[in-house]
């Protein structure tokens, strides 16, 4: 039954979020706010990120898939610090173009993320906006008391080691923009699709969290592309990085897009939405980091090392390459 005196605000959130809520601290989002408790001895880890049609997203992507990418954008911070997910709030603000249809398979895609990856939902708030829709996600993590792997303890003589591959996301999101690319680069269906897909959802290494923080001795999330995200690594460790850019890892379609145009490294190596990880770790823990990735499943490449300097230099045939800019920037 529905009460009289309810919003529909109100009826919103009970149809589509409440179901969502199923942790007792969350109260079934019938109060202003939650209630988190953590396990004893940990600390806290807390990230927030959005995204916004247009900019993170094309508006007519598939409201399920944008709902997830919201939420494993957060979770690939957490694994980034070695964080195990504990929950999450949502803020989405909804356009009047918003209809059932679409907040019905958005929850549905939320919910879903939610139970794969252990993190349910909080709490939050529901807006309605000119436009465009916008969702922003706060999440929660936890990691034993001091242990969150941090940027800016990266040591000299490290190895610098990524996760999964680099630069597929950035050429899907170009291959969205024009389907044309997909001839020109030579890809196959396959291909292509595999592209669109690595930017539609990220894939959060959350199974390495653990890994992540018993060995890492620094750590950074690779969101706006690998050679911004290790110079904002590099700067925070006052240290420097040299990395072989014939090591980095590439999945067979950016190989061949890159064989096909091979101006595209920049793209690949700047151009970011990999939701992977690059972290830093001494050469007596690569082997057990090594093992820990393998046994869930994760591929791990050694790229580099760190070094005493500044700044991360990308090297092909023993000679630097240039960008006209480190990574994405919304500035």
């Amino acid at each position: 039954m529905t009460s009289s005196d309810e919003s529909a605000e109100d009826r919103l959130i009970a149809r589509y979020f409440r179901p969502l809520a199923r942790e007792a601290g969350a109260f079934a989002l019938a109060d202003d706010a939650a209630a988190l408790t953590p396990p004893p001895g940990c600390d806290l880890v807390l990230t927030t990120d959005g995204v916004i049609a247009g900019v993170h997203f094309f508006p007519d992507d598939p409201p399920q898939d944008v709902a997830r990418k919201a939420l494993r954008m957060n979770l690939s911070d957490l694994a980034a610090k070695g964080a195990k997910p504990l929950g999450f709030l949502l803020a989405v603000a909804l356009t009047k173009e918003t209809d059932e249809a679409w907040l019905s398979a958005f929850a549905r895609g939320l919910d879903e993320d939610a139970q794969r990856y252990g993190c349910p939902l909080l709490g939050g708030d529901t807006d309605r906006t000119p436009g465009p829709l916008s969702v922003s996600i706060t999440a929660f993590g936890v990691v034993p008391h001091g242990g969150m792997v941090r940027r800016a303890t990266a040591r000299a003589g490290d190895r610098i080691v990524v996760t999964g591959t680099i630069g597929d996301a950035a050429l899907g999101v170009k291959l969205r923009g024009d389907a044309s690319l997909g001839a020109n680069w030579r890809l196959s269906p396959s291909m292509q699709a595999h592209l669109l897909q690595r930017y539609l959802l990220p894939q959060p290494r959350t199974a390495l969290a653990q890994a992540i923080q018993h060995n890492a001795s620094a750590s950074i999330d690779v969101s706006d592309g690998l050679a911004g995200d290790l110079a904002k690594l590099c700067r925070a460790s006052a240290l420097a990085a040299e990395i072989d850019a014939e090591r980095v890892p590439l999945s067979e379609p950016a190989r061949t897009a890159l064989a096909a145009e091979p101006a595209l490294i920049e793209t690949l190596l700047t151009g970011g939405d990999d939701y992977e990880v690059v972290l830093t770790l001494s050469p007596d823990k690569l082997a057990a980091f090594s093992a820990a990735a393998q046994a869930v499943g994760i591929a791990i490449t050694e790229i580099g090392r760190t070094q005493i300097g500044e700044g991360a230099r990308f090297l092909k045939d023993g000679k630097p390459l240039t960008f006209t800019r480190l990574s994405y920037s919304h500035f």
